[in-house]
Formats: structure tokens, C-alpha cells, sequence
């Protein structure tokens, strides 16, 4: 779906334009220079830092044209509260795992940002598909997984 619009904060906004700034300004520069030095090494079909560096602009590029592809597609997730605490795409939520009897804490982004290691979860997820338009003291079950549980939602931000 060529022309599908992809779910971002503001803040993942922010860091791909960061992240992007850096690749054209700091690190394609670089790499430039890199391929300049293994050149005027001489022989290139034997250099392997020359394909080295070929290897790393080939790289630097690739994600460059992705990152642009991605904000060309953004739309922002406009993290207004809910007056009502109804849960929705950004949202910060804790919720109870009742099988594991442990609360967790997680923020819904859209597909791009999540990074579990953040606690930030896909719009996409069994979890996130589950407890999307849910209110504080709901308990609901996800589904979609190999064993499905029960969660209760403590709090939504």
C-alpha cells in the first residue's frame, strides 16, 4: 500500500528528522571522505577498505531515502488527553497482567516507533488492538496470541 499513511508522535517525528539531519549532514560527509582516502589508495579491485566504504554509503543512502519515505507518509498522532481516560493511539496506560499478577506500563505509538525495550507498543499489537478504546478498571482479554490473558487497565494518561 504505497500511499498508506504511517503513525507517528510527535516526538518520533522529531527523531527521524533528527536522525535524518545527522545522515545527510554529519555522517554522508564522512563517508565521502572515506571513499576519497581508500581511492587515492590505488587499486580498487583489491581494497577492501574502498568496499568498505562503498558497502557503508550503500547503507547511509538506503536509510536516508527510507527515513524520507517515512516522513513523507507521517501523520502525527495528536496525544490530547481524553476527557473521558478512554484509552487510544498515544496513550501512556498501566495495566495489570492478571496471570502474571504484575502491572506494566506502556505507551501505544504507531508501527514505525514501537520498541518494546521502550515499552512503547504498536497500534498493530494483540495488546494494544485489545485495550484501544477502554476505560481505567476495564478488565479485557488479549487475544490473538498463543496464550491469551486478562489484563485490568489502571491508569491511562
Amino acid at each position: 500500500m504505497p500511499n498508506e499513511e504511517i503513525l507517528l508522535t510527535k516526538e518520533g517525528i522529531k527523531d527521524l528528522q533528527a536522525e535524518l539531519d545527522n545522515l545527510i549532514n554529519t555522517v554522508r560527509p564522512q563517508v565521502i571522505e572515506e571513499l576519497k582516502e581508500a581511492r587515492a589508495q590505488g587499486d580498487l579491485s583489491e581494497n577492501a577498505d574502498y568496499d568498505a566504504a562503498r558497502n557503508r554509503q550503500a547503507e547511509v543512502e538506503g536509510r536516508i531515502k527510507q527515513i524520507e519515505g517515512l516522513l513523507t507518509k507521517a501523520k502525527e498522532i495528536k496525544e490530547v488527553k481524553s476527557k473521558a481516560g478512554v484509552i487510544k493511539l498515544g496513550s501512556k496506560v498501566t495495566f495489570t497482567n492478571l496471570l502474571l499478577k504484575k502491572d506494566f506500563e506502556i505507551k501505544i505509538v504507531g508501527a514505525v516507533e514501537a520498541n518494546p525495550f521502550e515499552n512503547t507498543i504498536s497500534n498493530e499489537s494483540p495488546i494494544a488492538k485489545a485495550i484501544i478504546g477502554k476505560k481505567v478498571g476495564e478488565t479485557v482479554e488479549i487475544k490473538g496470541i498463543q496464550t491469551p490473558y486478562k489484563v485490568t487497565i489502571v491508569s491511562v494518561a
